[in-house]
């Protein structure tokens, strides 16, 4: 490809509250936190962050309140050189996750939707930006009418559509038979199948999606597609302090070297890279890296 690819993020984009705990309190603990911060996030934002800082031409559809996050949250993704003219203002607050991240690095969240939820439909000019891109990135932190509305008009231009399918939840035939290539994690996959073996998943998912890509944390990622054998890529061993994003990272980073042309195998292994250098920084958008400190790691590597 002569040109950098181009990919649309239609997802949600929230400010993210961290609070880092050696141990997450139980029902009715009070626990002293280690440290705080407040940095821009949302699965969508995060995948967007994460094709523009692999080297794609983006473009983020999606919404945020008319309150100061909205404000921070817009010129974050103006400075991620993100096209921001999909990025809807919505009457009231913006989207917000509360985040615990403990010693290991594992992390749980809590997430008020705010704006995003007033994303109920993918609006006619979505379908313009939707049009003039590579690849169309897809989650579950808006109104499921919306991810399918924006599903069906990738496929109807002939937009190669990705689905994070996260938060888990049954997922609808209408939206099944748009995506393009899956990509759950194994709890996902899980709760999906009913499969705990990710090779069994991986092979119930396929009958459902013609690709997907199921990431396994520290045990790396599986591929699978109809027709082909399940191609697995181990994770780099690294010593993660923060995991929130990784998967987000690793999307993005797939969804721009897939777009490039490169084998399943091949983008992998960039989108590993990617993803180990995210979980070595704390926050969401902000650990995510840029493509030539990607670059350099796989370099180093070789």
């Amino acid at each position: 490809m002569s040109r950098a690819p181009r990919i649309a993020v239609f997802g949600s984009v929230n400010m993210d509250l961290v609070a880092y705990v050696d141990q997450v309190p139980s029902s009715g603990e009070t626990v002293t936190g280690t440290a705080f911060r407040q940095v821009p996030g949302g699965k969508g934002a995060n995948q967007a962050v994460a094709a523009a800082r692999a080297g794609a031409d983006t473009a983020f559809l999606g919404a945020v309140g008319d309150d100061s996050f909205g404000e921070a949250l817009r010129a974050n993704l103006v400075d991620c050189d993100i096209d921001v003219s999909g990025l809807r203002t919505a009457p009231g607050a913006s989207g917000v996750a509360h985040i615990v991240v403990d010693g290991g690095g594992g992390n749980s969240i809590i997430v008020v939707p705010g704006a995003n939820g007033t994303v109920t439909a993918s609006a006619e000019s979505d379908a313009a930006v939707i049009g003039a891109h590579d690849a169309l990135l897809l989650q579950l932190e808006l109104p499921m009418a919306a991810v399918v509305d924006a599903a069906r008009t990738g496929r109807r231009l002939g937009v190669p559509v990705y689905l994070t399918p996260a938060p888990a939840r049954e997922l609808p035939a209408e939206l099944l038979e748009s995506v393009d290539v899956l990509v759950p994690n194994e709890h996902e996959a899980a709760a999906i199948t009913g499969l705990t073996d990710p090779y069994e998943a991986l092979d119930a998912l396929v009958e459902l999606v013609p690709e997907v890509l199921l990431t396994m944390g520290g045990a790396g990622a599986l591929h699978g597609s109809r027709g082909s054998k399940p191609v697995h890529v181990p994770a780099r061993k690294v010593e993660a302090v923060d995991t929130t994003a990784a998967g987000d990272t690793y999307c993005g980073a797939f969804a721009v070297a897939r777009a490039e042309g490169r084998t399943p195998e091949d983008a992998m292994r960039f989108a590993a890279a990617a993803a180990a250098l995210s979980v070595q920084r704390h926050g969401a958008a902000s650990s995510i890296p840029t493509r030539a400190e990607i670059a350099a790691y796989v370099a180093a590597d070789a």
